[in-house]
């Protein structure tokens, strides 16, 4: 293979990524995303009550100053970079709009710092969406049984690897196959229950994904939100279409002249830039999809 053939390869791959690779070498990202299909999805198993336990010091919740005996919820789930302040910034404002905002932490339990998480996570060669819909189960179960929640009206919103992580779990097939996904092996029944709303932010939708290819197990109201200018995890229209052709009952929104992560203020990546009127129109959404709940 010629060097310029072998570097139209690597751009290629690193442009289907799920999230950013700063500062990765391109061999070591393509080493690491094969080896992500090699392992094993999950390399440990335990019980649902062990994922929460694990999960629920790191919950960071945003809730509404007056809030009535029971609020809607909205579960926030990060990207493959880990949490980023504009993620407190949307469970501040869904506070503001009346719910309680749950911001889960998937790497401080498993240990992942910000560099590791761009060198295995961002690449595919740990935590894929199947086995960290696990989180989104857990946290769903953990949700259902606060005394201010209300079981009934639960939303997630999820950026990038979120996203992906919210169309895997609706994706996966209850039984066995969902308890091999996620590691979690006594899930019974539909972890799901009570999934009204779901938001899908520049959603990674490539390789590894059911993202297209499976119908929902549930059909929650959803809204996808694409990024005209994203260089990171590519177009994901195609495979969003696909969806909604399966019957997911999906709005598909296209945020012109905004880049992967268009919120982030504070992005070392030379990809994103800060789009303050993409943003005020995602916050909107987001006041939106909690009215309607």
């Amino acid at each position: 293979m010629s060097v310029n053939s072998f570097r139209n390869l690597t751009q290629a791959r690193q442009q289907r990524q799920p999230c950013a690779t700063i500062g990765a070498a391109p061999i070591l990202a393509l080493a690491l995303l094969a080896l992500g299909f090699l392992m094993p999805v999950q390399a440990f198993a335990e019980k649902l009550e062990q994922r929460i336990a694990r999960l629920e010091p790191f919950y960071d919740l945003r809730r509404p100053a007056e809030p009535t005996a029971r609020t809607p919820v909205v579960i926030m789930l990060h990207g493959c970079g880990g949490p980023r302040p504009f993620i407190e910034d949307m469970g501040d404002a869904a506070a503001e709009a009346g719910a309680t905002a749950i911001l889960v932490d998937s790497f401080a339990p498993r240990r992942i710092s910000r560099i590791a998480a761009f060198a295995t996570v961002c690449t595919g060669a740990q935590l894929q969406g199947r086995e960290r819909a696990g989180d989104l189960y857990a946290t769903m179960a953990w949700a259902r049984r606060q005394p201010w929640a209300d079981p009934n009206r639960i939303s997630v919103i999820g950026w990038s690897h979120g996203a992906w992580t919210i169309m895997d779990a609706l994706a996966l097939r209850t039984g066995e196959e969902m308890r091999r996904a996620t590691g979690i092996e006594d899930l019974e029944g539909e972890p799901l229950s009570g999934l009204e709303a779901t938001m899908i932010v520049y959603p990674y939708t490539g390789v590894g994904t059911y993202a297209g290819r499976r119908e929902w197990r549930l059909a929650p109201r959803s809204t996808a939100i694409i990024a005209e200018r994203d260089y990171i995890v590519g177009s994901s229209r195609a495979a969003l279409e696909r969806q909604r052709a399966r019957g997911t009952p999906m709005d598909i929104h296209l945020f012109e002249n905004a880049t992967h992560a268009f919120e982030d203020r504070d992005a070392e990546d030379p990809r994103v830039r800060y789009n303050p009127a993409a943003t005020a129109r995602e916050h909107q959404m987001l006041r939106e999809m909690i009215a309607g709940l």
